[in-house]
């Protein structure tokens, strides 16, 4: 989603993965290994069948850049580059795997570079794992906006504004942010949308050999894998999408329900941390933890909290709930987050400003990388927005009484598209909030956890029934996506489709790790 909380990073870029222990139910695929593919057109040909300088690029890794057209409407027009990394099967190789970390923003490139512990070695085996920046993200034609001072000041922004002049803040920072996105990125922005990125996968796919595509991605991953098997129903080969986003739910709608999400997940963590010894919090009841939390929120509001970095940033509410948000992703991470509210309830609000910064992708020296700017960016174009600041006003009032803690929070990070300078261009200009059928394509594996607090539960169900061959397999868990997370009975039901195509039975849910 477009927001200040949001790159929708998966739990695998926060922590390791841990292995439990399942069994699972399976049914064949029935469908022919290399069925008839749709061969691109002629006027892009010359894409598909360039013959890109793989080179090595450390630890193993491949890496190349393959060109695309800017506008696919136009293929003889501009060109960009999409930067692409692959790490070598170890076995006897079936092909490639191409993978999303989620966002929009998240490196591709940086999220492959972890290969080794976010796959299994089945798979590593028998598929090259296949990774790469978006267009507008990272290494590929990179938006760019702000300086790394400026974004400060904009991720700093009053999420809860409840004053006029907070309220106006917001406006001005918002504005300012889709300005300089047109001066430095105008001409890029049109184009940087999903459909277009389904597309330069494509290409990809074609570069590397493969007659159909394997897929595994998470988080806004499974939006582009969606929007790739609406595209190319006949070229998907299998596809996992772990911790769906609906892309039938509009843009408030989703970000009501995603701040929904943190409620859930929040209470989740009090839950769990009221049965540890080393719980910060004074009250022995749930709601009790949940309203210190809230406290801690209008504190840091009135008073920011101490920054031991110094750095120079004031720990505000926004720095806050960015630092308590970042550990909900995984519940491995959530013996961190006791100890980082411990401080806090102290005054002191350094380690949550760490894990906000792991968030943003803000490195120890101040830089940013382009995530925060991508983000909004692809998001603005792919998904309308309501325009007006009362109009944003009013959702947020509403959003807060749904999810008390990240309500207006979630729903102020997507004003800069109220004032987005750009509509989406060529391929990307199509109406972007509809089911995706993907009517023709293989069963796909749609993945979704219980309690995931960045995609919920109900959006992998939504988007398993949108689907007219979508397998819906449910994980009764903690933590952003499923798959390498610590469920045994996830990782062997993904490996087996991937690998065998065998299809778990519509339904199963894997039981919570041990």
């Amino acid at each position: 989603m477009t927001n200040r909380i949001m790159a929708a990073c998966t739990a695998a870029l926060l922590t390791a993965a841990l292995v439990g222990a399942c069994s699972t139910s399976e049914e064949p695929a029935a469908r022919a290994a290399n069925d008839a593919r749709t061969a691109p057109t002629p006027a892009l040909q010359s894409f598909y069948s360039q013959t890109p300088d793989w080179a090595g690029c450390g630890e193993g890794f491949e890496c190349a850049k393959v060109k695309v057209p800017l506008d696919y409407a136009k293929p003889s027009g501009e060109q960009i580059e999409i930067s692409a990394i692959r790490l070598p099967a170890t076995g006897k190789r079936m092909g490639s795997l191409f993978i999303n970390p989620g966002g929009p923003g998240a490196s591709g490139i940086q999220y492959t570079r972890a290969a080794p512990f976010l796959f299994t070695d089945d798979l590593r085996a028998r598929f090259d794992i296949v990774g790469f920046d978006p267009r507008g993200v990272g290494e590929s034609a990179p938006v760019r906006c702000m300086s790394s001072q400026e974004l400060d000041a904009y991720v700093g922004l009053d999420g809860s504004p409840d004053t006029p002049e907070e309220i106006a803040a917001q406006e001005k920072g918002s504005k300012a942010f889709a300005a300089a996105c047109e001066a430095k990125s105008g001409s890029l922005l049109p184009y940087v949308g999903t459909a277009n990125a389904a597309r330069d996968m494509d290409v990809l796919r074609g570069v590397v050999g493969d007659s159909g595509l394997t897929y595994l991605g998470k988080s806004y991953g499974t939006y582009l894998g969606a929007l790739y098997a609406d595209l190319f129903p006949k070229r998907v080969r299998a596809l996992v999408l772990d911790g769906a986003v609906d892309p039938a739910v509009s843009s408030f709608s989703a970000n009501k329900v995603q701040a929904q999400g943190f409620e859930v997940a929040l209470k989740a963590f009090t839950e769990d941390c009221l049965r540890v010894s080393a719980c910060p919090f004074t009250s022995r009841t749930v709601d009790g933890a949940m309203a210190e939390v809230a406290g801690l929120l209008q504190k840091a509001d009135a008073h920011p909290l101490r920054n031991d970095l110094g750095d120079g940033r004031v720990i505000n509410e926004a720095w806050t709930v960015l630092g308590i948000v970042t550990p909900l992703y995984d519940h491995q991470q959530w013996s961190r987050l006791r100890t980082a509210l411990g401080q806090a309830f102290k005054g002191n609000g350094t380690d949550l400003l760490r894990m906000a910064d792991i968030l943003v992708d803000r490195q120890p020296g101040g830089a940013y990388s382009n995530q925060t700017e991508s983000n909004m960016a692809i998001n603005c174009i792919d998904h309308p927005y309501p325009k007006g600041t009362a109009t944003y006003e009013k959702a947020a009032v509403d959003a807060a009484k749904a999810a008390p803690h990240f309500g207006s929070f979630v729903m102020w990070g997507s004003f800069p598209c109220s004032f987005w300078p750009v509509k989406a261009a060529g391929a990307d200009a199509a109406d972007s909030v509809k089911p995706l059928k993907a009517e023709g394509a293989p069963p796909i594996l749609v993945v979704g956890t219980t309690r995931d607090p960045a995609t919920p539960y109900e959006w992998a169900k939504g988007l398993a029934s949108e689907l007219s061959s979508g397998v819906l397999l449910g994980y009764d868990g903690d933590g952003h996506t499923a798959y390498r997370t610590g469920s045994a009975c996830v990782d062997t039901a993904v490996d087996d489709y991937l690998i065998s195509l065998r299809v778990p039975k519509k339904g199963m849910l894997c039981p919570e790790a041990g």
